[in-house]
């Protein structure tokens, strides 16, 4: 009677059990798949993010020659390369160039982007077809770009100083004065970025309900009302996706400013980027070390802006 009675109670404890076990296999098998997709782009991040920087900083940290970069066994120097990079002259002059350069070509191309994304917001006859045109800039390869630049900015058979011959001023020297340089691949920056700008921005005005700019027109609310009370407002989250792209790319712009004038005159348009391919790649006695500690820079400055986006999201995100 006893044995009997057990056999359903352990029959009716297996029974229990096996959802149990089903649960637990359809769990590991969802990990496994989850763990099969995250695979490819945990080893190419392995491979091309992760090595390279890890290279990059041993770089930086010691006292690399051509024998030595090839064969290894580079002594051990620590900070001296960072220290070696502050000391010099150039740093000064890199830096505020950097600066200049990234601050002006991001205000430039997202106020640029801003006001033509809004201006084709309304649908005209020949919108798409101008936008398309629009892309065009963005769509070129970076030395076709900046040789065409280079090409109009010649001082003697440059079309912008044809131009300006016409309103009765003289030739400027765009690429070879010191005074202009910068100005230059600013410029030249500055229309290769407006597209991206101008896509991205356009996207997310198309993402905020026409309704509410209706509601505020019918409240007496004007065009300019509309744009900074209503539209401006809804469109930070994009604009700031927008901004820390730009900034990222703008600080590693290397092909247009040595394309177009080395980085020269004088030093006169240096930014970290050119100082750093200089140093490493630039002459016949190559600086590893230094020039690993200038992209060393670079890649701290991206990564804090990086961060305090992050921050500042999470703040605007959390209840």
């Amino acid at each position: 009677m006893v044995r009997t009675s057990q056999r359903p109670v352990r029959q009716a404890a297996g029974e229990d059990r096996a959802p149990a076990v089903l649960a637990r296999e359809r769990r590991r098998s969802d990990q496994l798949a989850a763990w099969g997709f995250l695979a490819p782009v945990t080893v190419y991040l392995a491979v091309f993010y992760a090595y390279p920087l890890y290279r990059n900083l041993d770089l930086s940290l010691r006292d690399y020659g051509v024998a030595s970069f090839v064969h290894g066994g580079a002594p051990f120097t620590g900070v001296k390369n960072y220290q070696t990079v502050v000391d010099d002259p150039t740093f000064g002059p890199a830096l505020v160039h950097t600066v200049v350069f990234t601050g002006v070509s991001l205000a430039a191309q997202y106020s640029i982007g801003l006001a033509l994304a809004v201006f084709f917001s309304r649908n005209f006859r020949l919108s798409v077809t101008l936008r398309a045109l629009f892309l065009v800039p963005w769509l070129l390869p970076l030395i076709v770009s900046a040789s065409t630049w280079s090409w109009m900015l010649n001082t003697e058979s440059g079309v912008v100083n044809a131009g300006l011959h016409w309103f009765g001023v003289g030739p400027v020297d765009w690429l070879t004065s010191p005074a202009w340089s910068l100005a230059s691949v600013t410029i030249a920056n500055i229309w290769i970025g407006v597209p991206f700008n101008l896509v991205v921005l356009y996207s997310g005005l198309q993402a905020i309900p026409a309704s509410l700019h209706e509601a505020a027109a019918l409240d007496g609310a004007g065009s300019w009302q509309r744009f900074w009370r209503v539209t401006f407002p809804l469109l930070r989250p994009v604009s700031a996706v927008t901004l820390l792209l730009g900034l990222v790319y703008t600080l590693k712009v290397f092909d247009i400013i040595w394309i177009m004038t080395r980085g020269g005159p004088a030093d006169s348009s240096t930014t970290f980027a050119t100082w750093s391919y200089r140093l490493g790649f630039g002459t016949l006695l190559p600086s590893f070390g230094p020039g690993a500690a200038v992209g060393n820079l670079l890649v701290v400055v991206a990564l804090i802006f990086g961060l305090v986006y992050v921050r500042t999201q999470r703040r605007r995100l959390s209840p």
